[in-house]
């Protein structure tokens, strides 16, 4: 019989717990963001009620629909969730993902930076957390910055007083062993941080691997299937 969404959370958290004290790191420094990709509204609001607020999307025109959705079904002065974009976004949907998300973990090339540096100055008072995703492969197509390019890069994110730069975020590569691309993306955290000592978050581990992201010191787990379920 398959276990229910409040079963599956509390199976995660029990998992994270576990890995953050093998690590000798306390739970309290890791976020958890649940990806609600491919699934209704309706699953944020269970989410909610169980306590969870930190949400993930990777598609602007599923997001924002959902967000919505969510926004007009909360009671009046119940907290809204903060909605984090993880996937890659296209110039042209950076208008739209504005409105409704707080948190990019995937600022990836100049021509996303000029486009949100673009849109965010029209609204003097507003703000956007970012993390720059890594390319991890051999592959300069690839998206993601090049290692060798993160801090030429992380210096213009800087000079954008409207984002603030959190870190870094990788994702561990298909028949590569976890704890390598972990250990990388960890020695690009550092890296960042000799130029910005703020810059010290690490956005890593998904559903199959996120205990072992915990031990390279991840701080954003994005993890999806494994709490809400197949899609």
């Amino acid at each position: 019989m398959q276990s229910n969404l409040a079963e599956r959370l509390q199976s995660i958290q029990q998992r994270i717990d576990g890995a953050a004290k093998a690590a000798s790191r306390s739970k309290s420094e890791i976020e958890l963001v649940i990806v609600t990709k491919n699934h209704g509204f309706e699953l944020a609001l269970e989410l909610l009620a169980l306590g969870e607020n930190q949400f993930g999307e990777n598609r602007d025109q599923e997001a924002s629909a959902k967000a919505a959705q969510v926004s007009q079904s909360l009671a009046p002065g119940e907290l809204a969730p903060t909605w984090h974009f993880v996937g890659q976004l296209q110039t042209n949907k950076v208008k739209s993902m504005l409105t409704y998300t707080s948190v990019l973990h995937s600022l990836d090339r100049l021509s996303l930076l000029k486009e949100l540096e673009k849109q965010l100055v029209k609204t003097p008072e507003a703000t956007l957390d970012a993390f720059i995703e890594l390319n991890l492969t051999d592959d300069p197509n690839r998206g993601g910055i090049e290692l060798k390019n993160l801090l030429e890069f992380a210096e213009q994110v800087l000079k954008v007083s409207q984002i603030r730069l959190l870190g870094v975020m990788g994702v561990a590569g298909l028949g590569v062993e976890p704890a390598v691309d972990f250990a990388t993306i960890l020695s690009s955290s550092e890296k960042l941080q000799s130029i910005s000592a703020s810059s010290k978050y690490i956005s890593a581990g998904m559903s199959g691997d996120f205990e072992t992201a915990i031990g390279f010191g991840a701080t954003h787990l994005r993890i999806g299937t494994a709490i809400t379920g197949n899609r």
